[in-house]
């Protein structure tokens, strides 16, 4: 009797146990957890190292390690930015524009702090990754000419006033979400502000130095394509992992993320290959990212056949834009951030609101995208946040700009470039040969 009595006893202290750890544990949902733990390291992975490889093959040798020190140094100033701010004007209630500060230093925010069914510090890193690689891309429109003290007060700044209220507006409960605009992980907030912020920055500082005149190649191939393909994998945490869960939506983002890159790489090739008769490894990884670029948008809500095409266009229609803006307009976007990540945000864009559609059968999301407008209403929607997205980080990024050359200066010397930043700006070098 008395084992039969220690073995109820047992029984009923296991149970209350676990009656605690369930409660504890209510509506927590550890394979969602772990899945947006994964996207977060790896979008993380896409500025340190991945772009910071990319940008850093692609620009001279005297400048390489200039580009990694800026990747490295914007990492560090949006984070301690979007720990203090720049989430709580994101993602708290507020108004249509703007968040209300009342998570500023990420109050009220703890371990048992649930953001659906995560852990809301999980949510607040994985979106602050989001934070740390848009004002990180705009840096190649103004790559090889600009001051360090500029690039550093520059993404502070930004961040704040036009990446934190843009993300409010789309996914934080804001106006342009409100409308209905299909964004699924970053075609306009992402996207379309740091290439039209990297034009704006383009026109503001002016060409380098023998732009049009002097050949200025990739000074190491090999560096850009490394670089490029992490960006290709942690591309997976960033659109599969904006589903916030780990399901078919997530699932279906990944295979439409492949499917466009792999399209967008091998069409930019082709016309390559076709016009000058030689394909180029820079044209592979630059139609790569801009496949990846213009399937964000629309990664969650379309099938693998609009992946197809989606990819496909971006290769086409991104590889004429980059010729038009150095060729035609004379603009030195040095790393072709608007027509890849700008041009591939506006087209991606349009095209979720038209292969989000159940209306097109086999090139659909075939019900990804529930509820969404009819085609011709979604476009309206999706067109309005195209224009006032390009608009205001237009307006807002010219003044902030206007506003530090008056503070410091923009642009170094002639001298100076022509020495190299690394050199000037931090006494070192990429290469010790």
């Amino acid at each position: 009797m008395k084992v039969k009595a220690m073995k109820w006893v047992m029984w009923i202290v296991a149970a209350g146990l676990f009656t605690a750890q369930a409660q504890a544990s209510e509506g927590l949902n550890e394979a969602n957890t772990a899945w947006i733990l994964t996207s977060t390291a790896l979008v993380l992975f896409m500025t340190l190292p991945g772009l910071a490889l990319f940008y850093g093959g692609l620009v001279r040798s005297k400048n390489v390690l200039t580009i990694l020190m800026q990747c490295f140094s914007i990492t560090c100033i949006a984070s301690i930015l979007w720990y203090a701010v720049g989430y709580s004007i994101a993602f708290t209630e507020g108004g249509d524009y703007f968040g209300d500060l009342s998570k500023a230093f990420l109050a009220g925010v703890g371990e048992s702090t649930l953001s659906g069914d995560m852990p809301e510090t999980v949510f607040v890193m994985f979106q602050m990754t989001f934070a740390i690689i848009t004002p990180a891309l705009i840096i190649g429109g103004f790559a090889e000419r600009t001051k360090f003290s500029a690039v550093v007060i520059f993404s502070a700044l930004w961040l704040l006033v036009v990446y934190a209220p843009i993300t409010h507006w789309v996914w934080g409960g804001g106006w342009l979400g409100q409308k209905g605009l299909l964004d699924f992980a970053g075609g306009t907030v992402v996207h379309i502000t740091a290439g039209v912020a990297a034009l704006v920055a383009a026109l503001v500082i002016g060409n380098r130095k023998g732009f049009g005149t002097v050949a200025m190649p990739p000074h190491n191939m090999t560096m850009t394509i490394t670089g490029a393909g992490m960006l290709w994998v942690g591309w997976f945490g960033f659109n599969a992992g904006s589903a916030l869960a780990a399901n078919g939506d997530a699932g279906m983002a990944m295979l439409a993320t492949h499917i466009s890159a792999s399209a967008g790489a091998f069409t930019w090739l082709s016309i390559e290959w076709i016009k000058y008769g030689k394909p180029s490894a820079l044209g592979a990884v630059t139609g790569m990212v801009a496949g990846l670029g213009t399937i964000t948008p629309a990664s969650g809500f379309v099938g693998p056949a609009g992946a197809l095409v989606i990819g496909i266009s971006a290769g086409i229609v991104c590889f004429y834009a980059t010729n038009a803006i150095k060729q035609k307009f004379k603009i030195d976007d040095s790393l072709d951030v608007f027509p890849v990540h700008g041009v591939g945000g506006i087209l991606g864009t349009l095209m979720a609101g038209i292969f989000a559609s159940t209306e097109l059968g086999l090139f659909s999301g075939q019900g990804l995208a529930d509820g969404i407008n009819s085609i011709g209403e979604q476009l309206t929607v999706q067109l309005t946040g195209i224009v006032a997205v390009g608009l205001y980080t237009a307006v807002a990024t010219y003044i902030i700009l206007k506003l530090i050359d008056i503070i410091c200066g923009l642009r170094v010397t002639e001298e100076e470039e022509t020495e190299g930043l690394d050199v000037v700006l931090h006494n070192e070098s990429g290469y010790d040969l």
